[in-house]
């Protein structure tokens, strides 16, 4: 008796539609920008997460958590600032960020935009 599934190709699963050049340089876009904002959002709460709670900048190192606070936020948005300049290297990776984009971007807009204090009445 032979196999009902044996004329489905090896690589079926990995096989799409050819993708035109518009459609990819639209995704490169579309990715480019989502991520951008995402990334430069998550840059806008870190800095505001590791200012100093209740002196300025220059007296901080007066109190260590607060020193602490700033170093690791200094480190993190070090790390933030590097990811926003290297670029993805593959098609697919503007993909994810495009799906991925539409739910986290609006989310860490509004968590930022709350963090500065624009929605306070």
């Amino acid at each position: 008796m032979e196999d009902k599934m044996t004329w489905l190709p090896a690589n079926w699963a990995h096989e799409s539609a050819p993708s035109t050049a518009s459609n990819r340089i639209s995704l490169r876009i579309v990715g480019t920008v989502l991520r951008t904002v995402f990334i430069v959002a998550v840059l806008m709460v870190t800095i505001q997460v590791a200012l100093p709670q209740s002196e300025t900048v220059w007296t901080a190192y007066e109190t260590p958590a607060d020193l602490f606070r700033m170093a690791l936020g200094l480190l993190v948005s070090i790390w933030i600032l590097f990811q926003l300049f290297s670029l993805p290297k593959d098609e697919q990776a503007y993909r994810t960020w495009s799906w991925l984009g539409l739910a986290a971007v609006p989310f860490a807009v509004i968590c930022a935009l709350a963090m500065w204090g624009f929605f306070q009445a």
